[in-house]
């Protein structure tokens, strides 16, 4: 797996948010967290991208709405 841009906009309360980044860690997978409850420039940003909801993944340039396994691994995978 070559490294990819990893960046993981989540919330304080947000239950999948700590289950992607859990699964981001069993990967040994390094990502840019950016939480929207505490960072407003991080919220603007993921409005600008369409969302309201988190986690939302940008890997590589690629958005994963939501804590989608499969599509992580794929986004991951050479």
């Amino acid at each position: 797996m070559k490294n990819k841009e990893v960046i993981i906009y989540t919330s304080n309360t947000c239950g999948y948010c700590h289950a992607a980044k859990d699964y981001l860690d069993s990967l040994d997978v390094t990502y840019t967290e950016k939480n929207v409850s505490t960072d407003l420039e991080a919220r603007k940003e993921l409005i600008q991208k369409g969302f309201m909801g988190v986690p939302v993944l940008v890997i590589d340039g690629e958005i994963i709405q939501g804590f989608d396994k499969a599509a992580i691994d794929e986004e991951l995978a050479d």
